[in-house]
């Protein structure tokens, strides 16, 4: 015999009446700036290839790795990225990619090359990198903050005691 159904209420609405589920316990927790455990990671940029490093560094930033993830919110870590000018990039980017700027002026567009930037601001081809990643609005701007970005090994944030954080296991 199938059960009655009282006007207006549908078959899961009778069912979920039927067994009393308690809805507190299957409430979604929204993170926010002051919920999130922030870190401190350390990376080592030192042989890897750079849009693969700005990938995981980027997921990282942005918290994507955390079970309390929130795309509106700051949740991710701060991430140390050491070792900059080791990075290696694959083919002929060195001589093919080209990083271009306008000064605001009139026929002010400039452009480098991978290599010639790499020679001038080493750090500056890894932050390029990792804000291309990030979203383009306020909370990317916020998050990019969270990035620092050293050459060699020797850093400024010890103070903070930053854990080492393998990027090769780390998808």
């Amino acid at each position: 015999m199938q059960p009655r159904f009282k006007y207006g209420m549908g078959k899961l609405s009778y069912l979920i009446n039927l067994k009393r589920v308690d809805t507190l316990s299957y409430k979604t927790v929204s993170g926010n700036k002051e919920t999130a455990d922030k870190k401190w990671l350390l990376v080592d940029a030192e042989g890897q290839t750079l849009g693969r490093l700005a990938s995981k560094v980027a997921k990282l930033i942005r918290g994507k790795h955390k079970p309390n993830f929130t795309p509106h919110a700051d949740c991710g870590d701060n991430v140390i990225v050491i070792n900059a000018e080791k990075i290696v990039l694959s083919g002929n980017k060195w001589s093919d990619k080209t990083y271009i700027r306008h000064t605001g002026y009139p026929g002010g567009q400039r452009s480098l090359t991978a290599e010639e930037l790499m020679a001038k601001r080493p750090i500056r081809l890894v932050e390029m990198a990792v804000k291309g990643m990030l979203p383009k609005n306020k909370l990317g701007r916020q998050l990019y903050r969270n990035l620092k970005v050293v050459e060699g090994a020797e850093h400024t944030h010890e103070a903070q005691k930053p854990v080492n954080f393998d990027l090769e296991s780390f998808k």
